[in-house]
């Protein structure tokens, strides 16, 4: 599916799609492409298009390249992001002198916030490169948003594993529950860490290119911000990263030491209940001659040398 956005009076209006080379088009994104719409976009724009194949590349050559007076920028975004399963598919970013090409295969959520702020007028869109800025920093936003919600998650897994003296400690199946949420957000921060990767080789690449595509200081400023933002991500991810492994750490702490308690339980029960098993096998031997057998109270004897011998270890 093609959608075409044009700039009209400093706002981001949707266009006509056959007309993909008018001056006012500023963006063309391509979503689920067919082989016939990847043509014309390419017929039109004297570009070649990315398959998806090439887009799946992951060498840093066939993600970040300048071709035909392009510069040909991928990078893997995520979509479901209100969930910790999220989906990753890699995006590809073309830039023209004038106009910016999108070819996705989800639906990462900038893709539908930003046509809307632009349209009233809340995002600048002049041209292409106002536009890859604009969706780049609402895909910074949003991960800095994932990660907020990944380490909130994290606290309350925290208060959950750390309980207070004297309160109950959670029992094997909490722990087996905590386990399989921290398996989450660890899975969550991976993703999310592999998107921010991908995204700090583009910003690099973005910095280097900027100014043959804009001679705006304040977008070129927006840049090196993006650049910023992405590292500091980095910094917080890996912080979230580290701390997603302490509680593990702690939560399989737990489980040890219960399972040392169950262990210490049977351990005493077999000190206790080994003495009066040994009296009992010598007294239940079939032996002729045995002098006890004659006592007439050698069975209360029995029993009671039993039970001491039972409770003398255990005090």
């Amino acid at each position: 599916m093609i959608t075409t956005y044009a700039a009209e009076k400093d706002r981001l209006r949707p266009a006509d799609d056959e007309v993909l080379n008018a001056p006012n088009v500023v963006w063309i994104d391509l979503f689920n492409p067919t082989p016939e719409e990847e043509s014309a976009v390419s017929k039109a724009l004297g570009v070649n298009v990315p398959s998806r194949e090439d887009m799946q590349e992951i060498e840093q050559s066939s993600r970040l390249y300048l071709e035909d007076h392009a510069a040909f920028m991928t990078a893997t975004l995520p979509s479901a992001t209100d969930g910790d399963d999220l989906q990753l598919s890699p995006v590809t970013f073309l830039l023209t002198r004038n106009s910016l090409v999108t070819i996705r295969f989800h639906a990462p959520r900038p893709f539908k916030s930003v046509p809307v702020h632009a349209n009233r007028g809340a995002i600048e869109c002049v041209d292409g490169t106002f536009v890859l800025v604009a969706l780049l920093e609402a895909q910074i936003d949003r991960l800095a948003d994932v990660l907020e919600r990944a380490n909130g998650d994290c606290g309350q897994i925290s208060r959950v594993v750390f309980q207070k003296p004297g309160t109950q400690p959670p029992r094997s199946s909490d722990l087996q529950t905590i386990l399989e949420s921290i398996g989450r957000k660890g899975d969550l921060t991976s993703n999310i860490m592999e998107c921010l990767m991908s995204l700090e080789r583009l910003f690099g690449f973005l910095v280097d290119v900027g100014e043959r595509y804009t001679s705006d200081t304040g977008l070129l400023a927006r840049i090196h911000t993006l650049e910023h933002d992405g590292n500091s991500l980095i910094d917080y991810a890996n912080s979230l990263t580290q701390k997603i492994g302490f509680l593990l750490d702690a939560t399989l702490g737990l489980i040890n030491i219960e399972q040392s308690a169950i262990t210490k339980i049977f351990s005493v029960a077999a000190v206790v209940f080994l003495p009066p098993t040994l009296i009992a096998s010598i007294y239940g031997m079939n032996f002729r001659h045995m002098p006890e057998l004659q006592w007439p109270f050698g069975y209360l004897i029995a029993l009671l040398l039993m039970a001491a011998s039972a409770l003398l270890p255990f005090w």
